[in-house]
């Protein structure tokens, strides 16, 4: 228990730390051209069809599909007495939106022009797709996993939601909405929210 306590908390720590660089290099122009190449680079590969794909993968990070499914997932973890579950899922998602919320207002950075959908009217860093999707779907396939014994079929639930999480963001740069930078530094910020819960959570039972 202690290892993994240990263990949690130096992975909150350093998802704070590399957030707070990314921020410092994006904002001073650092990764400009990063930026672009990326953006340039994944649109050259632009089709209809896949285009509709990366929009329907938008769609499974959107703040209203997450908000509908998570309504239904608690009323089932209440009906199957998972309280815990659905408390912990209420936590992390509730922290998502705070976290979305704030950094969008403290760092008002502007989106670039979105290629295939209307321009959100929110700021762009970070991007709320890539945090609320990583902090939903990665706590889901951890409180899924917590209650199956057979590895393969865990290691599998957390090899989906990976894949998951990751063709959200991408998404969200192929459609143009977001930098890539943006995408990035949702993941760090719901990294170190969801680790930070789970440092809280085993020092608590320890």
């Amino acid at each position: 228990m202690g290892a993994l306590l240990i263990g949690s908390l130096a992975f909150s720590v350093l998802a704070l730390l590399f957030f707070s660089w990314l921020t410092r290099e994006v904002f001073e122009g650092e990764l400009t051209k990063f930026d672009l190449h990326i953006r340039l680079a994944v649109h050259q590969y632009a089709s209809s069809g896949l285009t509709l794909a990366m929009e329907a993968f938008s769609d499974l990070g959107s703040p209203v599909f997450l908000s509908c499914l998570f309504v239904v997932l608690v009323i089932i973890f209440l009906l199957m007495r998972w309280r815990f579950a659905a408390i912990w899922l209420a936590i992390s998602m509730a922290g998502a939106l705070a976290l979305d919320v704030t950094l969008k207002d403290v760092f008002h950075r502007a989106r670039p022009i979105a290629y295939f959908i209307l321009q959100p009217q929110s700021y762009s860093f970070p991007s709320g797709h890539a945090l609320g999707s990583f902090c939903f779907y990665m706590v889901l396939a951890g409180v899924l996993t917590a209650r199956i014994r057979n590895l393969a079929v865990r290691v599998l639930i957390w090899v989906l939601a990976g894949l998951l999480v990751g063709m959200i963001g991408f998404s969200r740069v192929y459609l143009g909405v977001h930098w890539p930078t943006d995408v990035i530094a949702g993941y760090a910020a719901a990294a170190f929210w969801v680790t930070g819960l789970v440092t809280v959570d085993r020092w608590r039972r320890r």
